[in-house]
């Protein structure tokens, strides 16, 4: 146990990191199969034993890696043609956030977030079926953004390809995966220029980035017996608890 002890950043014990590596699996197993809640998740239980200062950064790592292997894994099903203005956007929203400071209140977006999922979740939001290029560039860039901020936005991507992609359950997964490749991908660069020290969390966040490996080919074995119609049921369901989530600790924030 000492030994293992040796590999972690101070501070973090080895039953918790444990659990998080455990974590990593079934989180990833659940984004595979429903396109979304493995990384809200993630945070959250993360948040329990790391530090706030490194929460974002070793957080995004962690989500690179499961995204990544994702986007293989599932590597057939990617509609590039909505994926590239998504990619596009995110390069142009991860530089502004490099220079920009936003001052919004944490528990003010936390509100306004949540009430966006649900409202594009359940609203069809005419012509977003059939934005164009520029327009999903520009949904991207704003995305990126909010990410260096917010750690995950998953949620708020997933239900605009949901409305760009409303018959494909795969498509939707596999795109989602790799359009939120790019945003953590170039969120790690961003903190990295920043100049946190990745390398203290490196052995732990390579051992979650295995284990998500793993649940992301369990969950894809998921994502492959679903029938379309239970699919957007359950992806429906699971976003809107999400955002009510999010309501719920942003007023908590304000009381």
């Amino acid at each position: 146990m000492e030994a293992i002890a040796g590999w972690l950043p101070e501070g973090l014990a080895t039953a918790p990191a444990a659990l998080l590596v455990v974590a990593s699996f079934f989180t990833s197993a659940l984004t595979a199969a429903f396109g979304v809640g493995g990384g809200l998740a993630m945070l959250a239980l993360m948040g329990l034993f790391v530090p706030v200062a490194a929460l974002i950064p070793v957080h995004g790592a962690v989500q690179l890696g499961s995204n990544t292997g994702r986007t293989w894994h599932q590597r057939a099903n990617v509609r590039m043609d909505v994926a590239m203005p998504f990619i596009a956007g995110s390069v142009v929203g991860a530089i502004a956030g490099v220079f920009l400071v936003v001052q919004l209140p944490d528990s003010a977006l936390k509100i306004m977030l949540g009430a966006f999922i649900i409202a594009i979740t359940w609203v069809k939001i005419p012509g977003l079926a059939t934005l164009g290029r520029i327009g999903m560039a520009a949904a991207s860039a704003v995305l990126a953004l909010t990410t260096m901020f917010v750690g995950a936005t998953g949620p708020l991507m997933s239900p605009i390809l949901a409305q760009i992609l409303p018959n494909d359950r795969k498509a939707l997964v596999a795109t989602h995966g790799a359009a939120m490749t790019v945003q953590h991908g170039l969120k790690i660069l961003v903190f990295g220029i920043a100049g946190f020290a990745f390398w203290q969390w490196l052995p732990l966040i390579a051992v979650m980035v295995v284990s998500g490996f793993l649940g992301t080919v369990f969950g894809t074995s998921w994502l492959d017996r679903i029938p379309e119609d239970t699919f957007r049921k359950w992806f429906r369901i699971g976003i809107t608890i999400l955002a009510l989530d999010l309501l719920r600790r942003g007023v908590m924030d304000y009381l």
